[in-house]
């Protein structure tokens, strides 16, 4: 990205250590892109949403990176805080053009979501900056700064499913 870009991260602290080890990976990855960086808080992951859309009114960035985590509990609130704000980041993208990277994880427990968002380990937050860096070169037309994101699942072992339900090894 040839001229200076600003990125938003709106971070849901929830689970502040898991918040923060979020934070942590997405901003490394969005300095070391050279990307301008703003961090704001909101009390959850259904204000996430909201949040980016408010910023967006300004017209100050470039794209946005929600941070959050919710993690399965004994009732139905898990589902809705889940799909109601992938939904809302999903409409803006589609509805608004914002290219916003999606770090709000949804897990059945902490542990999972302690592998997921340690910088050392899947580093997901890193990886909700490389979807919106992705998004905004997709959006200006131009190639992401830095390292190329690739976006291939952990695992050597990458399974495709065909027409028939069969899956094969790639």
């Amino acid at each position: 990205m040839a001229e200076s870009k600003r990125v938003l991260v709106v971070v849901a602290p929830f689970y502040r250590d898991i918040a923060d080890m979020l934070t942590q990976g997405c901003v490394d990855r969005l300095v070391e892109a050279g990307i301008e960086t703003d961090v704001s808080e909101v009390p959850g992951a259904l204000e996430l949403p909201i949040a980016i859309s408010m910023a967006a009114q300004n017209g100050r960035y470039d794209g946005y990176v929600a941070l959050g985590c919710v993690i399965r509990g004994e009732t139905s609130h898990y589902d809705t805080v889940s799909n109601e704000s992938a939904r809302g980041i999903m409409s803006l993208g589609i509805e608004q053009g914002l290219a916003i990277g999606n770090g709000i994880l949804t897990v059945e427990n902490m542990d999972q979501a302690h592998v997921r968002a340690d910088p050392t380990q899947k580093n997901k937050g890193a990886g909700a900056a490389d979807a919106c860096l992705a998004l905004i070169g997709m959006r200006d037309g131009v190639q992401t700064a830095g390292r190329a994101p690739t976006f291939l699942p952990d695992s050597e072992h990458i399974q495709i499913a065909d027409g028939a339900g069969n899956t094969h090894n790639v």
